[in-house]
């Protein structure tokens, strides 16, 4: 039988013995949880017959976590729902193999009796996690029949070993033939090996790789005159070349000691028939360096006592360049995928942040809006919407590491910034806490504008003044610096640099400086050597480099331990003038008319604040709770516009929600609003026809402006 035979067999056998497993297994199983469920009627048996609700709901809890039911259900003979126990799986990767019917859903059902009496049933919605004992039998069996597939690899290794072997014994065998004959002809053979040695030299001449030889004090008896090609090294030059020169001071050493390991070791064992192989840094004539991979072995005299050396030495730099920028491109591979996971779980928890933030952030509007200028109550709110404004600034740090882009762009001068960011709570607050620390700054005269996000900026400023300050806890000096200049050199950790105008902050610090370690992972999210819970979440510099990224800009970073680090961040230059501040919001620019608008939200709270903003905006709210409830709603109902959420579960998503809305009405206005970053999933949803994206948590000035922006579109129309 062939060993393709025998793996076929085996395959066999191991998925016929998988199947019967299953088939066993799967009986056992369904078994025990009939008798599961029949053991829980019993037990509650007295408990239904005295109307024990509490009872019941105790030992229903327990009963469906210990066996994993999704619903348990008793019902009274009359056929009324006695009680219900419902419970969603806790794990994502149960959810999800339950939407793959990985993992079914087995109705059981079992008779509740008192003395004999049936008084009522036990129903029961079952999910079996079978699939995770399947899976483990499975790998099992695979791992088997990989070791059965090694075995036979392994045989037929051995069967073609022998076979080498008897071959290799003929071969000896005509070779010891071949040399009697070689005796004989011993004239033929000399001048065979005159012919050789004219072969010798012109292959030594022609090929690309260098062929040298030494005698036994290093000075070099040939040079091939590929040397003359790949080191600069001409005839003249090749003539009075040493060893020493011809290597860097670190690869002479490993040349010697190497070339020292092979004679100590060809003393002790009597034989000096070894290879010697290295990768040494060769000197070109023009001072520059070359690698060369060189596999060099002794020439013996006829005592067989070495008598120089003999090598090949190639030229490998190109070949080391290709694997360092193929190693460099898988770090930054491995990096980009480190920032998208860690910026999907950091999007997830700013969506819940926003949900918590928007009462704290929306309902000050309303209150101040019934409050006269003179009230004692003004100051207090007003500081509890800024903080929760500044929290939900805050929670746009774990957005941008979810989505990358810049939605509010303006013309913005960084020395204004800068100046601002001196008279804010925060930097005074920076300043108390490290008073050793003393802060200089030099910023140019008529500095450019720049385009960019002054919240994003001035949080990217602090959050490089805050590193900086606790780089240096026993005091130090910080140094910030701004100038224009045009920038065409290249930065690490940057393929390509865009040349041209840019303005270039420096903050500049003398603390401790960062390792040639550390400074790979410094922009890497949740990456810190700082303690967690006091001075760092590590999440500072992933938001400088996510901003300055968002601005099209660059960063430059040089640092040395015990010497201080310096960062240069580079913004491109614009010569735009910043436009003058915006009035303060006046509410009657967005008042609405009455128009009516449904709010489509799965949380309570937000349907409650957005209905409160819509109508002290003058608007006709309606809320509902779900993508289903909104469709159902608009099948007999218009409304002039939709404020439809983007993540609701369960149930339809704001995209499933949006296309089932336009086949309803296909000129329906909407905007969609998601405490979430801006996904793929809205842009499908606008250009469905779907209108600008608002921001959670929401605020009263950007939801009318939001609202009579789509209103004015529908309009002119």
């Amino acid at each position: 039988m062939t060993h393709r035979s025998i793996s076929i067999l085996t395959a066999i056998l191991l998925s016929v013995a998988f199947c019967a497993f299953v088939m066993v297994y799967e009986r056992f199983a369904m078994n025990r949880a009939q008798d599961r469920i029949e053991t829980h009627a019993r037990i509650i048996e007295d408990a239904m017959w005295n109307y024990n609700r509490q009872g019941i709901d105790e030992y229903l809890k327990l009963a469906a976590f210990s066996d994993r039911y999704e619903s348990l259900t008793v019902v009274h003979r009359n056929g009324e729902t006695f009680h219900e126990i419902y419970q969603e799986p806790s794990r994502s990767i149960e959810r999800m193999l339950i939407s793959f019917h990985l993992i079914p859903k087995v109705r059981l059902r079992a008779t509740v009796s008192h003395r004999g009496e049936t008084i009522g049933h036990v129903e029961a919605v079952w999910l079996p996690r079978t699939i995770y004992t399947y899976a483990n039998v499975f790998l099992a069996l695979v791992s088997l029949f990989v070791i059965i597939q090694l075995q036979l690899r392994l045989l037929r290794s051995k069967t073609k070993l022998e076979e080498r072997v008897m071959e290799r014994t003929a071969e000896l065998v005509a070779s010891n033939m071949e040399l009697k004959r070689e005796i004989d002809e011993r004239t033929r053979a000399e001048e065979a090996l005159r012919t050789s040695e004219m072969k010798y030299r012109f292959l030594s001449e022609n090929i690309n790789d260098v062929i040298w030889s030494l005698d036994m004090d290093l000075n070099y008896t040939y040079i091939s005159p590929a040397a003359t090609r790949i080191h600069g090294w001409d005839a003249a030059y090749r003539g009075r070349l040493t060893l020493d020169k011809a290597l860097t001071p670190a690869s002479l050493r490993k040349a010697s000691d190497l070339i020292g390991k092979h004679l100590a070791q060809g003393e002790k064992t009597g034989d000096y028939r070894t290879t010697i192989t290295a990768e040494l840094e060769v000197i070109n004539k023009d001072g520059s360096n070359t690698i060369c991979e060189v596999t060099a072995s002794f020439i013996l005299d006829e005592n067989n006592q070495p008598t120089g050396l003999l090598g090949v030495s190639r030229d490998i730099t190109e070949r080391r360049k290709a694997e360092a920028e193929k190693a460099e491109l898988q770090r930054k591979l491995e990096r980009s995928k480190k920032m998208e996971s860690l910026g999907l779980l950091a999007g997830g928890v700013a969506h819940d942040l926003n949900n918590v933030l928007s009462g704290i952030v929306s309902y000050p509007d309303l209150l101040l809006m019934d409050l006269p200028e003179v009230s004692p109550m003004r100051a207090p709110i007003e500081t509890i919407k800024a903080s929760g404004q500044k929290a939900a600034t805050i929670v746009q740090d774990l957005l941008t590491l979810a989505r990358r882009g810049v939605k509010t762009s303006e013309i913005l001068n960084i020395n204004d910034l800068i100046r601002q960011l001196q008279q804010a709570a925060e930097y005074n607050e920076l300043l108390s806490l490290y008073p050793d620390v003393q802060f200089s700054f030099d910023l140019a005269s008529d500095l450019p504008n720049i385009k960019g996000s002054a919240v994003h900026l001035t949080k990217t400023f602090m959050n490089l003044l805050a590193n900086a300050a606790e780089a240096q806890p026993g005091g130090g000096e910080i140094h910030v610096a701004t100038q224009s200049l045009y920038l065409d050199r290249p930065i690490k950790g940057y393929n390509t640099v865009e040349p041209g105008e840019y303005i270039r902050l420096q903050v500049k610090d003398s603390g401790e400086g960062i390792s040639e370690t550390d400074i790979n992972h410094i922009f890497e999210p949740f990456y810190t050597k700082k303690e967690m819970g006091r001075s760092g979440t590590g999440l500072g510099l992933a938001v400088v480099w996510g901003a300055v990224r968002d601005h099209r800009g660059y960063i430059d970073v040089h640092s040395q331990s015990g010497k201080g680090t310096t960062f240069h961040l580079y913004f491109p230059l614009s010569r735009e003038s910043a436009k003058e501040k915006t009035a303060s919001l006046n509410l009657e620019n967005i008042q609405g008319n009455g128009e009516r608008v449904l709010v489509v939200d799965d949380l309570e709270s937000q349907r409650t604040i957005a209905t409160h903003l819509l109508q002290r905006l003058n608007y006709s709210a309606h809320a509902v709770n779900s993508g289903e409830a909104a469709v159902e709603y608009l099948q007999d109902n218009t409304v002039d516009l939709v404020v439809l959420d983007m993540i609701m579960d369960p149930g339809m998503d704001g995209l499933e929600t949006w296309r089932q809305i336009v086949g309803i009405h296909p000129e329906q206005r909407a905007i969609i609003a998601s405490g979430y970053a801006e996904t793929e999933k809205v842009k499908t949803a606008q250009r469905l026809g779907a209108g600008e994206y608002l921001k959670k948590p929401y605020m009263i000035d950007s939801l009318g402006k939001s609202i009579k922006k789509a209103l004015a579109g529908s309009d002119e129309t």
